[in-house]
């Protein structure tokens, strides 16, 4: 075989693949193929070949120009698009909608400021597919900003979306708040509060989270800093009732969060609006002693439903967890030994024949200043005199508290038709979604904190884009449980618990995985943060030929089966197959 040249008249000539063979005697040949539309390279290329020259190796033919990590993104991208985020955001593509979808999924695989987020999609400096994918390559963090700007005033209408998708006309709404601390002074919602992340010294924000039944995010609101937990609450039935237009519905809060002043001002005599709560130790204590609540009550079983005349029309249904008491009575025996050896380092120092501890008013100081580190105080007898410090264990305060050990009551106006005994603690304890959900945001997997922004919408912007990175996270765990740590046969778990009282427990299945570290088809089980690192070996890679003016082409690495299975679960497809 050969390749001619034949003369076209006016025309281009026509390049010609063809094959000699002999006729009798005569050598005639024959046309195999018209390869004129073929590249000068490719032409060229064959022409060597068929000549018998030596070729470069494959391996010295093609260079990698750009290998980018891409298989973390294809599947938090890939997942949310499957869940309509995208268009729930803004119903067109547009630029400020590709910056901020490409917001959530950084915050998904690799948390960071904003300048962060706009190094990684930097063409020079990006350490993922992210940039090309939504077509974003080279946003600034000035951009990211002014997208952030465009997104706030949309936060309603996706909220209104998503509260549609999600939570029905007859639903259960789970709402809880936390607080994360703050790096500055001018934000006006940066203000000094109940500190929950033990950062002394620093301001602080306050976040309220709306979930629905099976934790998956609704609505996410900011308050200032030093607002307390119950004034939240005012703007979350708001939205339940206004905004969502649910016609019935039962909020379920905590003990700190629906008190007994929210119960007059918010909730009574509103149609519709049903809710779910807890007492707190000295309400408890009052029923106990009014003998309301009596131990018997468990003797058979660890719950009972009760009425009392200071709860009317309320259900109250008490709970006795035995792992629970065992648990808080050994908690307490330990911080009561630790506040005995505290105490009796002072009570030594009155003593010491050097620099003794001595006056009443010096003692009392340092008593009062290493007391309380514990809070233990409550517990102990103490005696202080101008040169002596004796204390003792209050038993009958420590027996007292020793009575409700294990015991809590949940609180509702929800009717028995609707929601038993069981199904009533049961939603009261899903409050631990949330939780979850808090636990996700501010440390796992988010990092939500420390908050940079000055602008009080940036910072609103900011724990917005967040919520909505966990949404798209929490489909995800949904998906992949199967290869996750995270128990993908709740059913199953949930059946083998002896009543809702009791220890959650976890499936077989989990507890295979835990143990042997492999699924039952021998994969790696993985945390969600190690499975998307495993993920972005998925390599996308910009490849050319060696050869002068060859064009850039895309080879995708080569996926392995766990990778297949993740992105199987996803129902996202295998790039280059």
């Amino acid at each position: 075989m050969y390749i001619a040249t034949v003369p076209n008249r006016s025309s281009p000539p026509a390049i010609l693949l063809r094959q000699s063979y002999r006729e009798e005697k005569k050598i005639k040949s024959r046309t195999l193929a018209n390869i004129t539309h073929w590249p000068q390279e490719k032409i060229e290329t064959l022409r060597r070949v068929l000549r018998g020259d030596t070729l470069v190796s494959t391996g010295d033919a093609f260079e990698i120009r750009r290998s980018l990590p891409h298989g973390h993104v294809l599947a938090v991208l890939g997942t949310l698009r499957r869940s309509g985020l995208d268009r729930l955001i803004y119903s067109r593509p547009s630029p400020e909608r590709n910056q901020v979808v490409a917001m959530i999924v950084a915050r998904v695989i690799d948390p960071g400021s904003k300048l962060a987020t706009a190094r990684g999609l930097n063409d020079e400096t990006a350490f993922s597919s992210l940039a090309e994918e939504l077509e974003v390559v080279s946003a600034t963090e000035d951009e990211l900003y002014e997208s952030m700007d465009w997104l706030l005033p949309r936060q309603k209408r996706i909220e209104d979306s998503l509260a549609k998708k999600h939570l029905s006309g007859g639903t259960i709404a789970l709402y809880d708040v936390t607080s994360t601390y703050f790096e500055g002074v001018t934000c006006p919602l940066a203000e000094f509060g109940h500190d929950r992340d033990g950062k002394k010294g620093k301001r602080q924000i306050v976040i309220g989270l709306l979930c629905n039944p099976d934790g998956c995010p609704v609505a996410i609101e900011v308050f200032a800093g030093n607002t307390g937990d119950p004034k939240t609450l005012a703007s979350q039935i708001q939205k339940l009732r206004e905004r969502f237009d649910l016609k019935y519905v039962i909020m379920v809060g905590d003990r700190g969060m629906i008190t007994e002043a929210r119960l007059r001002e918010e909730f009574k005599g509103v149609e519709g609006l049903e809710w779910i709560t807890a007492l707190r130790a000295p309400a408890i204590s009052k029923l106990m002693e009014a003998e309301a609540i009596q131990l018997s009550f468990f003797d058979e079983k660890d719950l009972a439903e009760i009425t009392h005349p200071d709860y009317p029309g309320e259900r109250l249904v008490v709970c006795r967890n035995p792992f629970l008491a065992d648990e808080r009575t050994r908690k307490r025996e330990a911080l009561l030994q630790a506040t005995e050896r505290m105490l009796e380092k002072i009570r030594q120092a009155t003593q010491r024949k050097k620099n003794r501890l001595k006056g009443k008013d010096q003692i009392g100081m340092r008593v009062g200043k290493d007391i309380g580190k514990f809070k233990m105080r409550k517990h102990f007898r103490i005696e202080i005199t101008d040169d002596s410090f004796a204390f003792e264990r209050d038993a009958d305060s420590i027996a007292e508290e020793k009575a409700l050990d294990g015991i809590y009551v949940i609180r509702t106006s929800v009717k028995a038709e609707i929601l038993d005994d069981k199904q009533t603690v049961k939603a009261y304890k899903s409050l631990s979604l949330v939780e979850r959900a808090f636990r996700s945001l501010k440390t796992i997997d988010l990092k939500i904190r420390p908050i940079h922004h000055r602008l009080e919408d940036r910072v609103r912007a900011h724990a917005f884009l967040c919520m909505l990175s966990y949404y798209v996270e929490w489909h995800m765990r949904q998906a992949l449980a199967p290869i996750l740590f995270d128990d993908d046969d709740k059913a199953v778990a949930e059946s083998m618990r002896s009543s809702v009282v009791a220890q959650a427990c976890r499936s077989p299945t989990a507890e295979a995985k835990a143990y042997n570290k492999v699924t039952e088809d021998g994969l790696p089980v993985h945390s969600f943060q190690t499975l998307l690192k495993d993920l972005a070996t998925l390599t996308k890679n910009h490849m050319r030929a060696k050869i002068p003016g060859s064009p850039e082409f895309i080879q995708y690495a080569t996926a392995t089966t766990l990778q297949k299975h993740a992105l199987n679960l996803l129902n996202l497809p295998i790039p280059g197959t």
